[in-house]
């Protein structure tokens, strides 16, 4: 802790405290922010883990399908095949709030095909080739559900360490620095109030003293 460099005077202290009241309240609102932020944060890992799943999942069934469609088609056949996509995928970013943090939606659709996905005639292809684009096809929203999750992670996880920077900054800083200076105002203010106590007491004893001499020389006088 580190007492702050200002006056020791009643009107400061009345500053400080206001300010500690500020700074306090702005501690457990940041405080309560960074418990939802990593509440949000885990529901969004726990979702992540589920898509990267169905993803890996749905690639490895591709993968192991081209791989045999490989072994029993021509690579020229294969070029052929899919040489003229029958369907696209459009993808429109937006946003969206999610305590204070703007984190990115994915809204995507595809296009062409009416339904269809295959981009050759299935007479002139194996059944293999057929299971790999319908696994391909599979892993295309989870694989973009992942990247919009993955993004939103990762921006919460940046928002995370800069409000855990800030609650730490009150916490074991600003709030600990005004506790000390009000607390060293006010043994300055008391030590003030005690001398000038006894400054007063001593000027009326003196006053009184010289009252009484004043009255004996009056009574020898007479």
């Amino acid at each position: 802790m580190a007492r702050l460099n200002v006056n020791p005077t009643r009107m400061e202290m009345t500053r400080l405290k206001q300010q500690l009241k500020t700074a306090t309240r702005g501690h457990k609102l940041l405080k309560d922010k960074l418990d939802e932020l990593m509440k949000q944060f885990l529901n969004i890992v726990r979702e992540n883990k589920r898509l990267r799943e169905e993803a890996e999942k749905s690639l490895e069934d591709a993968y192991q399908n081209f791989i045999i469609a490989q072994a029993v088609m021509s690579e020229s056949a294969i070029g052929e095949s899919l040489m003229i996509p029958r369907q696209a995928v459009s993808v429109k970013v937006g946003k969206k709030n999610i305590m204070s943090v703007n984190v990115p939606v994915f809204d995507f659709q595809s296009e062409g095909g009416s339904g269809d996905i295959y981009p050759y005639g299935l007479a002139f292809s194996s059944g293999e080739m057929d299971s790999a684009m319908l696994s391909f096809s599979d892993a295309m929203e989870p694989l973009l559900r992942l990247a919009e999750s993955e993004k939103t992670a990762q921006l919460l996880a940046q928002e995370i360490e800069k409000t855990r920077r800030r609650v730490n900054a009150l916490e074991n800083v600003m709030i600990p620095n005004y506790q000390e200076t009000i607390k060293y105002i006010s043994m300055k203010l008391e030590e003030n109030d005690r001398a000038g106590t006894t400054r007063m007491m001593k000027v009326k004893d003196l006053v009184l003293k010289r009252a009484i001499e004043e009255k004996k020389r009056k009574e020898a006088g007479a």
